[in-house]
């Protein structure tokens, strides 16, 4: 069985949710980690497994990430990692469907990814590298993140629907 991990230095994981529902506002994890166990050279077997620091997060505005880890969204002190364990990985034209459990604020839910496999490389170093840009929604209240407001106006503040987006450098360990 071969193992990749993820080169956080040529990786992201990002998020971008509706405010007001007129524009989105995007932010990201700084500190994750992840892996690729996989049977097959093709990685047609693969496992995926990720986890992101809570505490990492980022969306340029230090009140924003202070509310965010606060007990009205991920409660960071009490859940202070998200992570994603692969059910299945299953070839869907010349991407992929990656299914699996997605663990948020200490709750567990399946969730349906979309995987465009970039390719592998070696690179100068030698180093067997493979690269996906992996996507899809969730709703961030099915995860007990249920903070809302509404203006004066009756419009909602924060959208239900958050976008995910990992573009992601996986590096062959052994």
């Amino acid at each position: 069985m071969a193992t990749y991990k993820i080169d956080a230095t040529h990786s992201e994981v990002t998020f971008k949710i509706k405010h007001l529902m007129i524009s989105n506002v995007s932010g990201n994890f700084t500190k994750f980690d992840g892996e690729i166990n996989a049977n097959n050279e093709d990685l047609s077997d693969a496992v995926f497994s990720f986890e992101a620091d809570v505490d990492s997060i980022n969306t340029n505005n230090e009140q924003r990430d202070g509310h965010l880890k606060s007990v009205d969204f991920f409660d960071a002190e009490n859940h202070p990692k998200l992570t994603f364990k692969s059910t299945s990985f299953t070839k869907k034209g010349d991407d992929f469907e990656l299914v699996g459990d997605f663990t948020l604020r200490g709750v567990t839910k399946s969730v349906k990814l979309n995987a465009e496999y970039a390719g592998k490389m070696v690179d100068p170093y030698g180093n067997e590298k493979h690269g996906f840009e992996i996507s899809g929604k969730i709703s961030r209240k099915e995860f007990g993140l249920e903070w809302s407001a509404v203006t004066e106006a009756g419009g909602i503040v924060v959208s239900d629907e958050v976008k995910l987006l990992v573009n992601a450098q996986f590096a062959k360990v052994n």
